[in-house]
């Protein structure tokens, strides 16, 4: 079984907006409206053992004020293009479980394939391409000004589809994220992310991500934000400080 690359496509589950108008800005609860579309698009610079750059795409559609679904890919290139790849595909279903006043509650579900495409590896390689299967859970309290909220996701990866016989993968997301609006234009947010690997723990204990930003409203339908992030890794017991850190750039638009 190929190991599977699942940092992004469980950071596509959360899309940007606020509460109090809908407004597209970042907001980790946001939820698009019956008949609206909605794209984000990204930009980001990660260093670790090299400098990697990641173009991102996110692009939804609300069936109802209660169901949206969601498409994301990603498209990454290394050593000045001499590394590429199409990296992830998923596609996700997000339902509004609970909507009592400020209070949200979203289930969700996706399923991805990773990489669709890279160097020396064909369009959809069988013997490199993993597919991943996740469910679980977003939600918090959201106002006008501030935003407080958690997420829970478990993914079963494979090198099939519906390959359930076979050991697979088996990860956990864990995260809270955060928004504090300033004004009608600009917001801060925060979050950070814990990935578990449950069945190679002893040897891949899991990851910490975290990220802080600050977005633009140019209108109740589009912003652009930028933003830090930063990596740490905790394997065979001993902390490893030095994973990377990046920054990125984000645009987001509701139709």
């Amino acid at each position: 079984m190929k190991k599977i690359a699942l940092t992004s496509l469980l950071a596509t589950l959360a899309v940007s907006g606020a509460y109090a108008a809908n407004t597209i800005d970042g907001n980790p609860l946001y939820m698009p409206k019956k008949g609206h579309f909605y794209s984000v698009t990204s930009l980001e610079s990660h260093s670790e053992n090299e400098t990697l750059w990641t173009l991102g795409e996110e692009f939804g559609y609300g069936i109802s004020d209660k169901l949206a679904v969601q498409i994301s890919t990603d498209a990454s290139e290394a050593h000045e293009f001499d590394n590429m790849a199409w990296n992830e595909m998923s596609l996700a279903v997000a339902f509004r479980a609970l909507d009592k006043g400020a209070w949200k509650l979203d289930l969700i579900g996706a399923y991805g394939v990773d990489p669709v495409w890279g160097d020396h590896r064909p369009f959809l390689e069988e013997d490199d391409t993993g597919y991943a299967w996740t469910a679980g859970v977003r939600g918090g309290y959201t106002t006008a000004r501030w935003t407080v909220a958690g997420h829970a996701y478990f993914t079963y990866g494979n090198s099939e589809s519906f390959n359930w016989g076979d050991e697979g993968m088996h990860v956990w997301n864990l995260g809270l994220d955060a928004q504090f609006v300033i004004d009608n234009n600009w917001n801060l947010v925060a979050g950070a992310n814990y990935q578990g690997q449950t069945d190679s723990w002893a040897k891949n204990a899991g990851v910490w991500t975290g990220e802080f930003g600050v977005n633009y409203n140019i209108d109740t339908t589009k912003f652009v934000g930028a933003y830090v992030n930063g990596t740490m890794r905790h394997a065979t017991g001993d902390w490893e400080t030095d994973d990377g850190f990046g920054f990125g750039a984000k645009f987001g638009i509701d139709f």
